[in-house]
């Protein structure tokens, strides 16, 4: 007889004195006899990405020729490294980012990963108005697992994950620092013995102290206050979680393997950085966790908003190429197709892991954008979007949709966030707020 197993259940263990929780990929155990929801009920549990690159592209280059489905629709020479993944994408083109072109480049970020405005002192905050996507899903569903989110960023930069106005997630920007966190000493070998970490106890009973005083404290205090009380508590009703997901009984399965440990250092080569090698690193990295459900929201920062950084073979910063190479811009070109061949290779990471029917990319939404269209203009036209996988069903795969009328690029966002489960009639604010999502791009 099969053994059926909750698909929470977890791996514990102390190292160290450092307690520590891992989950398992999809077993077998965990699924129904047709491999394509929960033995326990419910749908296989989706996965919410980012992969987001600086400077834009040239849309003459980047736009699928054609429109539709697999047949009908020819992937642009930008696009072309995304071939083994054509069947597995849907391209979204022709629509805009519908915000205020106040700052270059960063307006259209805030525009296609919030839907806010910029506020504050936009020439020195450059700060969104509001959380974005990322966090927007990671407040929804990323409270099942050992990692809220994930930031992780091939360019040393701050990244552009934030939970609210200046208040961002910085990534980590080391693959084996990366390593170190998520699959380094706190982790433990499926089926070895989990200790038992003694201090669990003691927090727990901390907590209640802390939660005791909290809710006679919320008695005694204005409505206002009380408000501010709850939201400072939301990290203590986390940690409870957490807590209580280390006590349960790891079973003695097959589970997840530590990925191979990548290089200590990624030192520049010639004043250029190793993006290929990093991003590769971390796709590695990355997958792993996500299959061993230690989180199910991540984001990549591959380069950022105005970066100048030396790619391979470029004579000058990308920035600066967008704005002074002449002519069709070979050069922003070659970038481009290079940014989208390391995309391409985080995607086919995920889409590697086998889970029940599918793939980790199968029961994923991955959201591939900029900050600007054609960066040599700034301009938030034709925004380049592509999503890669199925959301469990719930994205069109394999497609192309040319939005004649430039509709706003916000109706992707909420097709997004109604894709991996989260309920609402609307997203955005200002003139970034819709109402309705890109149907077409809806199963």
């Amino acid at each position: 007889m099969k053994t059926i197993l909750d698909r929470r259940t977890l791996l514990r263990g102390v190292l160290g004195g450092a307690t520590v929780s891992i989950g398992l990929p999809l077993l077998e155990c965990f699924l129904n006899a047709n491999g394509d929801a929960l033995a326990a009920g419910g749908a296989l549990p989706v996965r919410f990405g980012l992969f987001f690159w600086g400077n834009g592209v040239l849309p003459d280059l980047w736009n699928p020729i054609g429109e539709g489905g697999l047949d009908t629709f020819a992937l642009s020479p930008q696009l072309e490294p995304l071939a083994p993944l054509k069947h597995k994408v849907c391209v979204v083109s022709g629509t805009a980012v519908k915000m205020p072109n106040v700052v270059p480049h960063m307006s259209g970020a805030a525009g296609i990963l919030s839907a806010i405005p910029l506020i504050g002192n936009t020439d020195v905050d450059n700060t969104f108005g509001g959380p974005s996507i990322d966090q927007v899903i990671a407040a929804e569903i990323g409270g099942e697992t050992r990692f809220r989110s994930l930031e992780i960023g091939v360019e040393p930069r701050e990244g552009l994950s934030f939970n609210a106005p200046y208040s961002k997630n910085p990534p980590e920007d080391s693959p084996h620092a990366l390593f170190e966190r998520v699959f380094g000493a706190g982790f433990r070998e499926p089926g070895e013995d989990a200790l038992v970490d003694p201090s669990i106890a003691l927090r727990r009973s901390v907590l209640d102290a802390v939660m005791t005083d909290a809710d006679r404290m919320s008695k005694r205090i204005s409505a206002s206050d009380r408000i501010r009380l709850e939201q400072h508590l939301d990290g203590i009703r986390e940690l409870e979680l957490r807590l209580a997901r280390l006590e349960e009984d790891p079973p003695d399965l097959a589970a997840c393997m530590r990925p191979t440990e990548p290089d200590t250092e990624f030192p520049d080569i010639d004043g250029r950085p190793q993006l290929r090698e990093k991003n590769r690193a971390m796709a590695d990295i990355t997958a792993m966790v996500l299959a061993c459900d230690q989180t199910r929201v991540f984001s990549n920062w591959f380069t950022y908003p105005v970066a100048n950084t030396l790619f391979p073979d470029a004579t000058a910063g990308h920035h600066n190429l967008t704005h002074d190479e002449p002519g069709a811009q070979p050069e922003c070109h070659a970038i481009n197709t290079m940014i989208m061949e390391e995309c391409s290779y985080f995607l086919q990471a995920l889409d590697a892991v086998e889970e029940g029917e599918g793939t980790l990319l199968d029961h994923s939404a991955v959201l591939c954008t900029t900050d600007v269209s054609l960066g040599r203009t700034h301009s938030l036209d034709d925004f380049p979007i592509v999503i890669a996988g199925g959301a469990c069903g719930q994205l069109r795969t394999g497609y192309h949709y040319r939005s004649q009328t430039a509709e706003n690029s916000s109706k992707v966002l909420l097709t997004l966030l109604r894709s991996v489960g989260i309920v609402t009639d609307a997203y955005g604010e200002g003139e970034g707020r819709v109402t309705e999502g890109l149907a077409a791009i809806e199963i």
